[in-house]
């Protein structure tokens, strides 16, 4: 959860996983996702440092989790493009193996 600031001064937390948008005219706007809008006293900017330091965090605290299967918990990457294989040779004629 981030906190920001209501116009009138009051504090409140949201969950930046449902902010759909947010945006400037002058005030700053967040928009969840089911459409409710909030106007808060931080710039754009300082909302978009509050959601990179609590997603920073989240990663923090997930890597530092004890280990259950003996690996630290971290960030899963695509796997790399795996080379194409040779295709498999007959054996020759003569090779013990061979028929």
């Amino acid at each position: 959860m981030i906190v920001v600031t209501r116009l009138n001064g009051t504090r409140f937390a949201v969950n930046p996983d449902i902010l759909e948008r947010i945006h400037e005219s002058p005030d700053t706007h967040l928009v969840t996702l089911d459409g409710a809008a909030y106007v808060v006293r931080e710039s754009l900017a300082e909302v978009v440092e509050l959601i990179a330091n609590y997603r920073a965090s989240v990663l923090r605290r997930a890597h530092d989790l004890p280990a259950v299967t003996g690996y630290p918990l971290s960030l899963v990457r695509s796997p790399e493009p795996e080379e194409p294989e040779e295709p498999a040779k007959d054996p020759e004629p003569n090779h013990p193996n061979g028929r």
